[in-house]
């Protein structure tokens, strides 16, 4: 199976004629192969992901073996050297992405973190770039283009790893806080730099390179904000005639923000996670399967976006890149992370335990090898190996740093979580009726457990319906004493609809003497992107 590189110039030529052959048009029986190539690499790797977390492997390793395995130099021969197709492809997938995990960040976690976040996405990815091109430049005696696009290429942490080790590790808000805000907006200002980089002659003035890179992300920042509140508030004053739609409205108005960024000038990635941010802390209706559904499209864009990354590396052309990769990443996991950290976050009193942490949770991982095509694509010299020794650099240092970041958080006390677990709410409109139907799940570790119904003390104009127990549903009387495990639902008029939310997580964060505990205003909520609810 072969897919050519890209453009007229790399078509067969006709031996008769010398003349380019004429293409074959896609027919339904292409299709057909297509289809069911593309779902066994699906199924391939959704079985992965069960070996991967077994076995503490990062699922991207997983998925870029799989592209390597069906490449040409694995069992599959598929013949795939598209650089400007993967650019196009991983782009698209990074916006989903970053737009999933924009729907899963908690604003209360977030906001204490945005200003060390912004200065390690701004600061840290400066003195980041330095040091791993002065490494580049010095150990490996690349030239200082060379040095400045590798430098550039590796120093944006990358949104999937980040979001898919973070979630399995209960880590300190303001760390994870931090993290996940500095994988969201560190994108923008390294895709620039790389594009800057990556034109034919040498940046000339710093201070317009510096400015454009303001201007952009302030462009993103203002289309994203304005694009989620519209969306949300669309979202939750039109009801829609099925629920089903409510995922696909938001993904769209995630991926609109991104194209209204890029369009007018501004950094779309950073527009989509705003968007999707604005979005995720909304309460919308529905919001469960809206969060099902972006994380079925997250995965189906990690899973294409790896296995394309896999396909367009070439193993035997990177032996004599694997040394120069190695002493880049030590470079970069050593020396120019942990001191990114530092400087960056100087005015803000981290305990030290905090920065090691945040220093070694640096991962890289597709974002690299995706902004590695840039200057392919453009055509600098060394590209294909700035690609190569990038490849390398990512696989390693992921396998190194991906399964030791949870035991380090134990070493480093910081793997603690001694929070209750949030409730699941989800929420339907009742237009004509002006309410809304709350479900609640109580899961393992609720401080609902052993309230009774009535000592919910919910506001005036909400009640407890409905009990769902053991597959058994009954109407409750006040006395009735709640159980891990209970579905409840209840309904709410429109006027108290947050109130009613905030009493019921209060309650769930602090027992029934919540109020008195200082958790009225619905405490403190803990991460649970993977459970059923919120």
């Amino acid at each position: 199976m072969k897919w050519p590189a890209s453009g007229a110039r790399n078509r067969p030529l006709s031996p008769a004629t010398g003349s380019a052959r004429k293409e074959q048009p896609l027919t339904v029986h292409h299709l057909n192969q297509l289809l069911l190539v593309c779902s066994l690499v699906l199924l391939l790797a959704v079985a992965a992901v069960r070996i991967s977390s077994r076995s503490g492997l990062p699922t991207l390793l997983v998925y870029l073996g799989i592209g390597v395995a069906i490449g040409q130099d694995g069992i599959g021969d598929v013949q795939f050297s598209n650089a400007e197709l993967t650019q196009v492809i991983g782009y698209a997938a990074l916006v989903v992405i970053l737009a999933e995990g924009g729907l899963g960040t908690k604003w209360k976690e977030i906001r204490p973190a945005l200003p060390a976040a912004s200065a390690l996405a701004t600061v840290g990815v400066a003195v980041s770039v330095g040091v791993t091109a002065a490494a580049a430049h010095y150990l490996i005696g690349l030239e200082w283009h060379q040095a400045l696009i590798i430098g550039a290429v590796v120093s944006s942490t990358d949104a999937a790893a980040v979001f898919s080790v973070l979630r399995k590790i209960p880590l300190p808000s303001r760390v994870t806080g931090i993290l996940e805000a500095e994988s969201g907006f560190n994108d923008a200002p390294v895709v620039i730099l790389v594009v800057a980089f990556s034109t034919a002659g040498p940046v000339e003035h710093w201070y317009r390179l510096i400015g454009e890179i303001a201007l952009e992300l302030t462009i993103g920042a203002a289309i994203g904000l304005a694009v989620g509140w519209l969306g949300a508030y669309g979202l939750r004053h039109v009801a829609l005639p099925a629920s089903g739609l409510y995922p696909i409205a938001v993904m769209a108005i995630a991926v609109a923000a991104y194209a209204a960024g890029a369009l007018a000038h501004g950094s779309g990635f950073l527009a989509v996670y705003l968007a999707s941010m604005v979005l995720g802390n909304a309460k919308l209706p529905h919001w469960p399967a809206t969060r099902g559904f972006a994380e079925g499209l997250g995965w189906i864009a990690q899973i294409g976006m790896f296995v394309l990354l896999g396909l367009l590396v070439t193993p035997h052309e990177m032996g004599d890149d694997i040394v120069p990769a190695l002493l880049i990443g030590l470079a970069l996991t050593m020396v120019a992370r942990p001191l990114s950290v530092i400087v960056s976050l100087l005015p803000f009193r981290i305990p030290w335990q905090e920065q090691a942490l945040l220093s070694w949770a640096g991962l890289r991982g597709a974002v690299p090898i995706i902004l590695a095509t840039i200057p392919m694509v453009s055509g600098i010299a060394e590209s294909k190996r700035i690609f190569n020794i990038v490849f390398v650099l990512v696989v390693v240092y992921t396998l190194v740093q991906g399964p030791t970041l949870p035991w380090l958080a134990r070493k480093l006390r910081l793997g603690e979580s001694t929070g209750a677990s949030d409730l699941g709410i989800e929420s339907a409109p009742l237009e004509r009726l002006r309410g809304h139907l709350l479900s609640v799940a109580i899961p393992e570790g609720s401080r609902m457990h052993g309230v009774e119904v009535g000592e919910l003390r919910l506001p005036p104009g909400a009640a407890v319906t409905l009990v769902v127990r053991e597959a058994k549903s009954f109407v409750p009387m006040p006395t009735t004493v709640l159980r891990r495990g209970d579905e409840l639902l209840v309904v709410a008029t429109d006027p108290v609809r947050d109130s009613t939310e905030r009493r019921l997580r209060a309650v769930g964060q602090g027992g029934k003497l919540a109020d008195w505990l200082g958790i009225g205003d619905g405490g403190t909520e803990h991460r649970t992107q993977h459970r059923t609810g919120l």
